[in-house]
């Protein structure tokens, strides 16, 4: 009897895993974000970044101000500001800072990288499943910890714990995702997966500005952290008590052969250098968007409460963005080859970067209005990248690939952000961010735009189902792909061809000088 009832909820184990697995990465991601949301009063409480006049009176309108507090760099010349003697602006940390740009990203992307790329490597040898409830288990602490902190380096080394905790989620969940769904889904199911990233983002802005609000027990922001910290910490039991390992499967191109596969040879492919270049600027323009959102807005509309427009903007018209892009992704593939996803990334964001542009430049109203048209269409990115890299490399090493390839975009998307700072001096914040947010979109439309025509286009129906029923297989994937790129010179057919015309029975065999990939 339990057996059978089993049996029949069978069905629901794969979005189940899918679930798990996307809830705790974005428990981990809020975890990551929560900073750039709770920094004013985290920079207040342990004495870190800049110093600025700032208005503290949301009872007056901007345009009510006889001058505006951001004018005044002098402090006694900020106290002195007032509207029949109330005092509206106050001179104290305003959360940013050099400091708090190596607290958001360098001291995060730094360990997370490296980690990436280790446990990149370890998750193509040993049990991704126990190793993804050890790197869950690691950030989960971790974010608790960052509760009970007293001096700022110890908010630098608990980020760096976690970061290398959370370094594991995306290349051990991409290959457990990659083995159990079909690649009819595989995008959608990718981009759903990675939407983690701007979930855990979209609700770092409620609960970073509202809870802290609250101020519950006396404790401020750091109720922030211990309720995400806890999330995690059940998070991590699912995944360690009711998930299993999969049988690791040969997806895309790898589906052709087994034949060794040099490392090297596939990291320095044309398309994977251009796609992880693109890919990395692309993030950067999202990690300044991401680590800026909130102090930007509460700089140039402090008596404007965006919180849940944020919200809402990030995970409503974000969700659609991401769900429709897989599943545009995954409907044109299957016509037009590999390359369709490419095109899919290059239109989105081209369509993306004027409203991204119009998000800072516009005032609140207009701005939320041009965020989420950008949303729409900037969040289809993510998913469809990996679904693209797990699909080119082949499956002895798709997770070190992930990881590596994780590795330089985070390095450069991660890090790049810093330049907000010295830039924000020269030409001002608002400039600063337009350029590294809505520009760097810009850019990465033409990077991937160039990437696309490295990719295979559609295959002739003839060549792809020649001398085979494509269901016949036992580890059948739907409109896989020759994996010739990693053939040895000297491979031969195998023996067992399909009658006179010496066609393999499963593949299609091309030697690799005769491939029109680079």
């Amino acid at each position: 009897m339990q057996s059978s009832i089993k049996e029949k909820l069978s069905f629901l184990y794969k979005p189940y895993v899918l679930a798990v697995l996307t809830i705790g990465y974005i428990a981990g991601e809020l975890g990551h974000y929560l900073i750039g949301v709770t920094s004013k009063a985290t920079a207040i409480e342990l004495v870190y970044g800049d110093q600025a006049c700032q208005q503290n009176h949301t009872d007056f309108l901007r345009h009510e101000l006889p001058a505006q507090c951001a004018e005044f760099i002098i402090e006694h010349e900020c106290h002195q500001q007032h509207i029949n003697g109330t005092v509206y602006c106050e001179w104290n940390y305003n959360g940013l800072g050099l400091e708090y740009q190596l607290l958001a990203g360098p001291s995060f992307i730094a360990v997370f990288t490296v980690m990436g790329v280790v446990l990149g490597v370890a998750a193509d040898r040993y049990n991704r499943v126990r190793m993804l409830f050890v790197c869950t288990l690691v950030f989960a602490v971790a974010i608790l910890m960052q509760g009970t902190v007293k001096e700022y380096w110890h908010l630098i080394l608990l980020r760096m714990v976690m970061a290398a905790g959370e370094a594991g989620c995306n290349p051990l969940a991409t290959g457990i995702m990659s083995d159990i769904f079909p690649e009819s889904k595989r995008a959608l199911v990718m981009a759903i997966f990675n939407w983690g990233i701007y979930g855990g983002y979209g609700i770092a802005f409620p609960v970073g500005r509202y809870i802290t609000k609250l101020d519950i027990g006396g404790l401020g922001w750091r109720v922030c952290y211990y309720g995400t910290g806890v999330l995690a910490l059940i998070m991590a039991v699912l995944t360690g008590t009711t998930l299993r390992e999969p049988e690791r499967q040969s997806i895309g191109e790898d589906a052709a052969g087994k034949a060794k596969v040099n490392l090297w040879k596939v990291l320095l492919q044309p398309r994977v250098l251009l796609l992880v270049f693109a890919a990395s600027i692309r993030h950067s323009g999202g990690m300044t968007f991401a680590y800026n959102a909130d102090l930007y807005y509460n700089i140039y509309f402090p008596d404007v409460d965006l919180g849940w427009w944020l919200f809402a903007v990030t995970i409503g018209i974000g969700s659609i963005g991401v769900v429709v892009g897989g599943i545009v992704s995954d409907k044109v593939v299957a016509k037009m080859g590999i390359r369709s996803r490419v095109a899919c990334l290059a239109i989105s964001q081209l369509l993306a970067t004027p409203f991204a542009f119009g998000s800072v430049y516009f005032e609140p109203l207009w701005a939320m209005i041009t965020l989420g048209i950008s949303y729409f269409f900037a969040e289809m990115w993510f998913g469809i990248v990996f679904a693209v890299l797990v699909e080119i490399v082949p499956l002895q090493v798709r997770s070190t690939t992930i990881g590596v390839f994780l590795f330089v975009m985070n390095n450069i998307g991660g890090n790049l952000p810093i330049l907000v700072d010295p830039l924000a001096k020269a030409i001002g914040y608002r400039g600063s961010v337009m350029f590294f947010y809505a520009g760097f979109y810009g850019i990465s439309t033409v990077l991937f735009f160039i990437t696309m025509f490295f990719m295979d286009g559609p295959k002739p129906e003839e060549t792809a189902t020649l001398g085979r029923d494509p269901t016949s297989h036992p580890n059948h994937v739907e409109m896989g792909h020759e994996n010739n790129t990693f053939q040895p010179d000297d491979y031969l057919p195998s023996p067992h061809t399909n009658g006179a015309n010496g066609h393999q029975r499963n593949i299609v065999s091309v030697r690799p000088s005769e491939s029109s990939r680079l």
